[in-house]
């Protein structure tokens, strides 16, 4: 069954939604919400956004906002540190759902990443293990999410250049972890998340 095959088996119209960005130790975790406007053979190499290098992600980006109704959602790190990683990836799943309430109707089965539903949202959805290499509107936004991301982090690397945001995005890779301990934390970093590194 084809990712778009899949979608047509929950329904007429489907919304995917995926995030990007629960483990980092700094910034935003990114959740975006995807409707299909028209099928075309062109979206077929879309997939998973994890199986795809930068350079693909960066492309299709373009043809999905052309293809796709997109919201996206975000919480901060304050956040994150404040009801937990998880209650976070929630808050901007809604979020992402709420912005794309903005462009069309959201009165459709909501498909999540994952094993989990959206907590404290009120319309049908179920969620879809592995998600983003089954669903096409699921995978759409798993790209969507993780291409803005990576370009809020690169954003972020040009304020602090010192700390290689643009190269490792945030997560707690080794460079990572050697620049906090010697630079020092940053308001985008997860609280919560440094108990290990920093004593």
């Amino acid at each position: 069954m084809t990712l778009h095959e899949f979608d047509l088996s929950k329904g007429e119209i489907v919304i995917g939604v995926d995030e990007a960005g629960r483990g980092p130790l700094a910034g935003n975790v990114v959740a975006a919400a995807a409707i299909l406007k028209k099928y075309s053979n062109d979206l077929d190499e879309i997939n998973d956004s994890k199986k795809l290098t930068e350079k693909k992600r960066e492309k299709l980006f373009d043809v999905i906002m052309e293809n796709f109704y997109i919201g996206v959602g975000e919480a901060t790190p304050e956040e994150i540190d404040e009801i937990n990683i998880l209650n976070a990836t929630f808050l901007a799943m809604r979020r992402a759902l709420e912005n794309l309430k903005k462009q069309c109707s959201t009165d459709h089965l909501v498909l999540v990443d994952g094993n989990f539903k959206i907590r404290e949202y009120e319309g049908e959805q179920e969620f879809v293990i592995k998600g983003d290499a089954k669903s096409l509107s699921i995978a759409a936004a798993s790209i969507i999410a993780k291409v803005t991301r990576d370009r809020e982090m690169i954003e972020e690397g040009k304020k602090y250049p010192e700390y290689k945001f643009e190269k490792h995005k945030g997560y707690g890779t080794k460079l990572h972890k050697e620049k906090l301990l010697e630079l020092g934390v940053l308001p985008i970093h997860r609280k919560s998340f440094l108990n290990k590194i920093i004593k």
